[in-house]
């Protein structure tokens, strides 16, 4: 093989590699290692231990409807996260589980915020959180540098979509690289819930 041809493979790969990295997907997982205290069970959902979970980092800005909005106004309640994108096949899929699951728990002390992704505009977005019944508040953030706050080595939200699950003190407790079902993300919520500060 000729070194032209080695040189355009090579590239051909990272285009690829980076493609699926960016791209919508109903699957993936990150486990930890080293150092992290986390720890991804085979149901793909990563959890790390109430003491060992790493500090989130403060969401703001303005919502879709262009109000502002900032996490930290939600310390001291139980804080799902979801990132989401009006393209994003897996984010259809399980919006509507995301919008039962919330009006199930939001009287336990569990407020939902999403961050809605690399919509150029707000209006295909609306439309998305008019068609599944989505009543809480998503920020509006087309270039994705809200995921850029959260640490290397947490966890982080790495794909679209992905949840994150952040307790009373505002540290990640969970997190899913992938589109959840009402009883996964329940599954994830309720333990959160029940800790005792």
């Amino acid at each position: 093989m000729s070194a032209a041809s080695r040189t355009t493979l090579l590239a051909a790969g990272a285009v690829v590699t980076a493609l699926a990295l960016s791209a919508c997907t109903s699957g993936g997982t990150s486990g930890g290692g080293g150092d992290t205290n986390f720890v991804t069970g085979n149901d793909g959902i990563a959890t790390a231990k109430q003491g060992e979970r790493a500090e989130a980092p403060v969401l703001d800005g303005e919502t879709l409807d262009g109000k502002p909005l900032s996490t930290a106004d939600y310390k001291g309640k139980v804080l799902v996260v979801n990132v989401w994108g009006s393209w994003c096949g897996p984010c259809r899929i399980e919006a509507k589980h995301f919008a039962k699951v919330y009006n199930d728990v939001k009287a336990q002390g569990v407020e939902f915020v999403g961050i809605n992704t690399r919509d150029t505009s707000t209006i295909p977005a609306l439309a998305f959180e008019k068609e599944w019944g989505i009543t809480y508040p998503s920020l509006y953030d087309p270039d994705g540098k809200l995921m850029l706050r959260f640490k290397k080595g947490t966890l982080n939200p790495q794909l679209v979509p992905s949840t994150i699950v952040i307790d009373r003190d505002g540290r990640i407790a969970a997190r899913a690289l992938q589109e959840l079902s009402a009883e996964k993300l329940l599954g994830m919520i309720k333990p959160v819930i029940a800790e005792k500060n």
